[in-house]
């Protein structure tokens, strides 16, 4: 196949050029939305996010916020008059009130360390919640620090006594802050009550616990009188949100004791008894919640008589409308082959983004039966208009042990089958793939690769056998679904068998790295962030014990054999595939130590290897963090597979 049009391939840093919206909001008087919207200048390697005020009408957008400072968390007032947001122009992040009126935005919080938590108003517009640290001074970093809690650092957050989130409250008409919680937790994802006497959150990363992903779901009133609604060991809660009545909570999770990866429903839970009922036992992938970043978590749209919840199958993300009373019933509104991710919704509305494997999202609006759908921004339309994208090309194929696996080939535009192709292996494990935007897979088909992406067992999308089969073989079944899916491209003839490649970042490093202490059929291998050593992972990354415990079956003492099986370090004496690895020297996830001692064992085994250490970042600073590292990593992908492949 060769390229027909004057449309060029997809380069190495048209990834950085694509617009991101970060959250959006429907105005409250209806007509109106309002995103951030973040842009990089490459010229000037820099990074800005602004609001764009979007009429849901004609589509025209109005950039509300300007200069190079980050304006993040839209929230409307309930007047729809005023826009509260968070912006770190100052230096640190405060809460800012921009009037729609006209003007410019006014300081509206000014605490000693800034603001963290997104800002909510409440129901009367009277107040803003949100929350910060109550510290008057940061911890000198450069002093003896002792260590209290069981689990004392998080990637991407860093120290975590450093990072403790107390509720505060505001009002619009002067004074300052008031504290209403003080605690040792990161309480997050604030919602008001409907009367306005109450904030629902979530007290997180318990300093006692080291199953920092969940969290207590807690009340606060305004006098600072918190109370306990549902403890850790209820279940791993995601998100919550009140019902319009007061007296029940709409809560996503799963419950305790069931193994990780187990999907997560829709309860709805009477505050008085403590009695929650289960909206969404049939649905078999459960519900997907964007839970995190830890400051913030969209609200659960919410109409008379059902929810508007995202849900994941088979490698697209969709919109469910899930009955809050009645009989239990859960039901598509919008789906087809793309990533929807639902921002907000009122009385008739929704709000959502829409990607696919082209474009990261645009804003649409649809009514909440799914009808009347239009896309009312095209911020990315300009530079997918100049590229010849590659072609799709979905795959199905049943592993010897009969399972079913799905998978696509990005197909290049240059060049005849076979090609020469790189298989791309997701995180999590639990992550998955599919209809959505991944950050290289354009890049490396741009420059003339077959990109094989699968969702091997152990993703989401399938159903809570698939999805939990992993435990304590992580690295045994997974890698081998893998493998078979390269050879099913081979078979098809998409895959030329002596000009192959692989790569991951988080668990897709750790799958890289297991895979080539397995085979050496790949001419190169970059891994990223990975896990080569599960004893030391166990002791030493951010959730290592609570992580192995869930995953794994038990502590390294408990079943060596399935540690040492697992770890890609075990095997590592076998590889001769020139292998990039890939560090951010922040990382508490994957952390460096990981990388190194992979490193080591290549060296010393004569394998060729090389490390391209990335300082003062964090776990996924490729994809997030600052351009000059996002470029870094392009580059360096690229031309590993290209000097070997």
């Amino acid at each position: 196949m060769t390229k027909t049009s004057d449309k060029r391939n997809f380069g190495i840093h048209d990834d950085l050029r694509y617009a991101r919206i970060g959250s959006a909001r429907l105005s409250p008087c209806g007509g109106l939305a309002v995103c951030d919207l973040t842009r990089h200048d490459l010229e000037n390697n820099l990074t800005t996010t602004s609001l764009w005020r979007i009429d849901l009408e004609t589509g025209g957008a109005r950039q509300l916020t300007q200069g190079n400072s980050s304006n993040t968390s839209p929230s409307w007032s309930p007047d729809g008059e005023q826009i509260a947001f968070l912006s770190d122009r100052t230096g640190v992040k405060q809460v800012f009130l921009l009037p729609l009126s006209g003007g410019e935005a006014q300081q509206f919080t000014d605490l000693p360390q800034g603001v963290d938590g997104p800002p909510l108003w409440s129901p009367d517009g009277g107040s803003i919640a949100f929350t910060a640290s109550s510290r008057a001074e940061p911890r000198d970093p450069t002093a003896p620090y002792r260590v209290t809690r069981f689990i004392y650092r998080f990637d991407g957050i860093g120290y975590l006594e450093d990072a403790v989130q107390n509720i505060f409250v505001q009002s619009i008409h002067g004074g300052g802050a008031t504290q209403l919680t003080d605690d040792a937790h990161l309480d997050r994802t604030l919602r008001w009550s409907p009367d306005g006497r109450e904030l629902l959150y979530l007290a997180s990363f318990d300093p006692d616990r080291s199953d920092l992903f969940s969290a207590k779901l807690r009340a606060v009133n305004l006098a600072g009188d918190v109370e306990e609604i549902l403890g850790l060991d209820w279940g791993f809660i995601k998100n919550a949100g009140w019902l319009p009545d007061g007296d029940r909570i709409m809560v996503v999770a799963s419950r305790s004791g069931q193994p990780m990866a187990t999907k997560d429903d829709l309860w709805i839970v009477d505050r008085a008894t403590g009695r929650a009922e289960n909206r969404t036992a049939d649905l078999p992938t459960g519900i997907e919640i964007q839970w995190f970043p830890v400051f913030s978590a969209a609200n659960i749209p919410t109409a008379a008589s059902a929810a508007s919840v995202n849900v994941v199958e088979r490698g697209t993300k969709g919109i469910y409308t899930v009955a809050i009373s009645g009989a239990p019933q859960s039901r598509p509104v919008l789906g087809g082959n793309r990533t929807i991710s639902l921002q907000d919704a009122d009385a008739e509305n929704m709000l959502y983004l829409s990607g696919d494997l082209e474009n990261p999202g645009e804003l649409c609006i649809a009514s909440l039966d799914g009808s009347n759908e239009r896309r009312v921004t095209g911020f990315n339309d300009d530079l997918c208009e100049q590229i010849d994208f590659a072609r799709v090309e979905e795959l199905q194929y049943k592993t010897k042990d009969g399972a079913w696996i799905q998978g696509w080939l990005l197909l290049p535009n240059q060049g005849k089958p076979p090609y020469p192709a790189i298989l791309y292996i997701h995180g999590g494990p639990h992550g998955w793939y599919g209809y959505q935007y991944g950050s290289d897979f354009q890049m490396l088909a741009g420059a003339g690769y077959a990109v094989l992406f699968v969702n091997p067992r152990g993703s989401t999308g399938y159903g809570d056998e698939f999805a939990t089969t992993l435990s304590g073989n992580w690295g045994v079944l997974d890698h081998k679904d893998l493998l078979e899916g390269v050879d099913h491209a081979i078979d098809a003839g998409f895959a030329d068998p002596d000009r192959l490649g692989i790569c991951g970042l988080s668990y897709g490093g750790f799958l890289t790295c297991y895979t080539i202490g397995q085979t050496n059929r790949f001419k190169a291998a970059v891994a990223e962030n990975p896990i080569t050593d599960l004893v030391s992972r166990y002791g030493t990354a951010d959730m290592g014990p609570w992580g192995s415990l869930s995953e794994l079956g038990g502590k390294p003492h408990e079943i060596q054999e399935v540690y040492r099986r697992g770890s890609p370090i075990t095997f590592a004496h076998n590889c001769t595939t020139p292998t990039l690895l890939i560090q951010c020297e922040e990382d508490y996830r994957c952390p460096a130590g990981q990388a190194e001692q992979f490193f080591g064992h290549l060296k010393a085994n004569g394998c060729i290897v090389e490390m391209l250490r990335i300082p003062g970042v964090s776990h996924v600073a490729s994809i997030t963090g600052p351009i000059r590292v996002q470029k870094a990593q392009n580059e360096a992908l690229l031309d590993w597979m290209q000097r070997y492949i």
